[in-house]
């Protein structure tokens, strides 16, 4: 029970922080010793309460017409990418997933897209969309997501309140696909009720961290996260 509660106040805690890359810390903590399938579904509840507070606390910042279309098109990923969870073999995609996401976070760092906010581009938001859904179906991983949502947000408020906003759409999807499926289970759901205290414990406590930090550090910590979330998801297929 300890190494849960450790992922559990780590992953939220930086999900407070930076509004993604929870699914990252949870998954490297405990993957020593469970596969994806027994860690996911229990990390999908956690995060499912925290997008839903971190989106009403950053409402103000939400972008109704941007959550509609990333939501949509996030859904529609979602689906392939659950089936390959269930029935595939998905280490090549799992692989070149990261090295896109890695890729991206290294270009951001070392333009500094930050400075300036960019232009929502339709096709490019159709691609991230598809392919970002097709990543959080099989991981639970939003960090192609972020990569663009970090693009277009004007400010870390935004880009907390926007991806929180599609990660709670998308979450409602896969914790009724999962149980369906039967990949998520009774015993998860008691697993995941024991741990809430400490998701919200350390949700608190990195949207405290946040609201000390300047913008220009929570920036940076959203392109470090993507940059690890990428090394991660290649590390684990060498």
């Amino acid at each position: 029970m300890f190494w849960w509660i450790l992922a559990t106040l780590c992953a939220f805690f930086v999900k407070g922080l930076c509004g993604f890359a929870n699914t990252l810390v949870f998954t490297t903590v405990m993957s020593f010793g469970l596969s994806n399938r027994d860690i996911t579904p229990v990390e999908l509840l956690l995060g499912y309460p925290g997008n839903a507070l971190i989106a009403f606390r950053e409402r103000r910042s939400i972008d109704p017409v941007l959550c509609l279309r990333l939501s949509l098109l996030v859904v529609l990923g979602s689906i392939p990418g659950m089936l390959l969870l269930r029935d595939a073999d998905t280490g090549i995609v799992k692989l070149l997933f990261g090295v896109v996401i890695a890729a991206l976070g290294v270009e951001m760092l070392l333009r500094g897209r930050h400075t300036e906010q960019a232009e929502a581009s339709g096709k490019v938001l159709a691609v991230i969309g598809i392919l970002s859904g097709v990543l959080c179906g099989l991981y639970g991983v939003g960090a192609l997501l972020g990569a663009y949502i970090s693009r277009v947000a004007k400010d870390a408020s935004a880009f907390r309140a926007n991806i929180c906003v599609v990660f709670f759409v998308e979450n409602t999807m896969r914790i009724v696909f999962y149980s369906a499926a039967g990949i998520l289970n009774a015993g998860m759901a008691l697993q995941a009720a024991r741990l809430l205290p400490f998701a919200l414990a350390g949700l608190l406590l990195g949207a405290k961290s946040g609201a000390v930090l300047d913008e220009k550090s929570v920036k940076r910590m959203v392109i470090v996260m993507l940059i690890v979330s990428g090394v991660a998801l290649i590390a684990g297929q060498l």
